[in-house]
């Protein structure tokens, strides 16, 4: 997996923001765009994204809202919300409703962009260690379970 590029999701309603956010890391990252949260939703049924990045102000779904329905069905990727107001209720709303990892004002500062996606995949990779460490602790167990057993009965 070292060579395998991470995969970002990148949402916002305007055009210009999702050509110049895949201009910038088209290359480093493999880029997905949706131009809304529901496009959106339906690029995470059929491919599996590490970072999920959205504006907050858009037409019909807000980020947070977005957000929110991505929880409820995925919960791996990192979640991080971009906006371009100095809007306090909408990043406390991300951080307790839709779990953010990160906010980050507009418009975006590409090498500090670039740091949060990094630091972000760090800690989707330590979320991944973690399960993994979880499901072979949970075997051991069984297996010690059923070891005991064995000894009980015999």
């Amino acid at each position: 997996m070292a060579d395998k590029k991470i995969t970002i999701l990148y949402v916002d309603d305007e055009e210009n923001n999702l050509f110049s956010f895949k201009a910038a890391f088209r290359i480093k990252y493999q880029v997905l765009t949706a131009i809304s949260g529901d496009e959106a939703l339906k690029i995470l049924e059929e491919k599996p994204v590490h970072i999920i990045i959205t504006d907050q102000r858009m037409p019909n779904m807000t980020g947070v809202e977005f957000l929110e329905k991505v929880i409820e069905k995925y919960l791996d990727p990192m979640r991080i919300l971009l906006t371009g107001y100095a809007d306090m209720g909408a990043v406390v709303d991300a951080v307790n409703k839709g779990k953010i990892f990160h906010y980050l004002s507009k418009p975006w500062n590409e090498e500090e962009l670039d740091m949060t996606i990094l630091r972000a995949y760090s800690a989707y990779q330590e979320k991944e260690k973690l399960k993994e460490m979880n499901e072979k602790l949970g075997i051991s167990n069984d297996q010690l379970e059923f070891m005991l057993r064995q000894k009980l009965l015999s």
